[in-house]
């Protein structure tokens, strides 16, 4: 376990534990490498071609797309051609499928895969990857139907908000203005703002950055802002409007409920505090909100959201079901993302992010096949899940934000990353230049 006053190369050697096992984890296909959404290490150094009843899995939330990330992150930590290698091999094994997969969202399908596809390109001088990131983005527009690519969402994890930002890191501005103007014409006019129907048919509108309306909102500014469109940032000051008329944590904090009407009851809690579906989330929008309109009402707000974190109880799990997750999107490692984040920008992040990594390194599994994290379903018998190699929930996500905490903690010069994730906005004013191994 590491003490909450870590050495940040206790904390390196954690990560590329992590990383060891992602590729440790992976099996060859014999264009590439692919990784199941839930993986067991290979007691070799090289991954080989396992047998297996799940397909690969290519998304940028649970499988190759987002592993291929962290792997270029490891690459360019440590400066060990190992982890570009994999990350490159991966990238074949994601591009062969960009002409077979039916998904075209950020987060499940072509769009995240392209972002992956990108990254490998710019950092590893691959035009291949390159290329097939083309023709994903290619075959996304041409799916589009005039309003939208999936019958059932609207968002940013699988819907039009999340295809946007996608188009965006991958230099089509063109393609991201496609994907917003539809939250043109399909708002719901509400007391304090606009809202959309996100899940076609449902009664609840959900609120954060996910599935809701400040996921939309992020989009709309963010394209707003790439392609000089103020009626899109009008637009999303709207949507931000309703959610924070809904803030239920009183002038100090911020906290919103998961939907109204609440989705699901029984099963889905009115509070979250994660990446998802809670201020950790609502926080990366109002950071960008500072960014691109100077107003200290946003900045305000990042704070509000922090003071609610810090104040929640995580990463203590006060209940079943409470702080079940150490991953990016719902879980400690997202927490850790932002936390970091408010050390570059206001010096007042590290002292919790040592708390979060201290949690991290106690629930991590450790032995000959690397390090990795498993999950909890406090419903079910036996309780913890199988490790993830995934961003979403599993070590990649969890790596990724390590290294980066290792660096800030350390006092190096490079407190960002290799490559900027697209719903969180790159920290502090200007990034230093090159990425240096510390």
């Amino acid at each position: 376990m590491i003490a909450a006053g870590a050495q940040p190369m206790d904390v390196e050697a954690l990560a590329r534990g992590g990383l060891d096992w992602l590729v440790g984890s992976a099996r060859d296909t014999g264009n590439g490498l692919a990784w199941a959404e839930t993986a067991t290490a290979t007691p070799t150094a090289t991954p080989t071609a396992t047998p297996t009843d799940e397909e690969p899995n290519l998304s940028l939330y649970s499988g190759a797309a987002g592993i291929v990330l962290a792997l270029l992150e490891g690459r360019e930590h440590f400066g060990d051609d190992r982890y570009g290698d994999a990350a490159q091999r991966g990238a074949r094994t994601i591009a062969a499928a960009v002409g077979e997969c039916d998904d075209s969202s950020l987060y499940v399908g072509l769009a995240g895969m392209a972002v992956a596809l990108r990254a490998v390109d710019d950092l590893l001088g691959d035009p291949a990857a390159g290329a097939a990131a083309d023709r994903a983005m290619d075959r996304v527009r041409a799916r589009f139907d005039g309003t939208r690519w999936d019958d059932r969402w609207f968002d940013l994890l699988i819907g039009n908000a999340g295809i946007a930002l996608a188009a965006l890191a991958t230099g089509h501005v063109e393609l991201a203005v496609l994907a917003v103007e539809p939250y043109l014409r399909t708002t719901e006019r509400t007391a304090g703002g606009v809202h959309w129907e996100v899940l076609s048919g449902a009664p609840a509108r959900f609120h954060h950055l996910s599935h809701g309306t400040l996921g939309i909102a992020y989009a709309l500014t963010a394209v707003g802002r790439a392609a000089g469109r103020p009626d899109l940032t009008e637009l999303a000051l709207a949507g931000v409007s309703d959610v924070v008329a809904r803030n239920e944590a009183g002038p100090e904090g911020f906290l919103v409920p998961h939907s109204d009407p609440q989705y699901y009851p029984d099963l889905v809690p009115r509070h979250s505090y994660g990446w998802c579906h809670g201020p950790t989330g609502d926080a990366q929008l109002f950071r960008l909100l500072a960014a691109v309109h100077q107003d200290p009402a946003w900045p305000a707000l990042a704070d509000r959201c922090w003071h609610t974190v810090t104040h929640s109880g995580l990463p203590q799990r006060l209940r079943p079901g409470f702080w079940d997750n150490n991953g990016r999107c719902c879980g400690t490692a997202g927490v850790l993302a932002l936390a970091c984040d408010r050390q570059v920008e206001h010096g007042d992040g590290l002292d919790f992010a040592n708390i979060l990594v201290a949690d991290l390194a106690a629930r991590a599994t450790e032995d000959a096949d690397g390090a990795r994290w498993s999950n909890v379903e406090h419903r079910e018998t036996p309780s913890e899940l199988a490790p993830q190699p995934g961003w979403g929930m599993g070590n990649a996500g969890i790596v990724r934000e390590l290294l980066r905490y290792g660096r800030i903690s350390a006092g190096g010069r490079n407190a960002g990353y290799a490559v900027d994730w697209p719903d969180q906005p790159a920290a502090g004013a200007a990034r230093s230049p090159g990425f240096g191994v510390l």
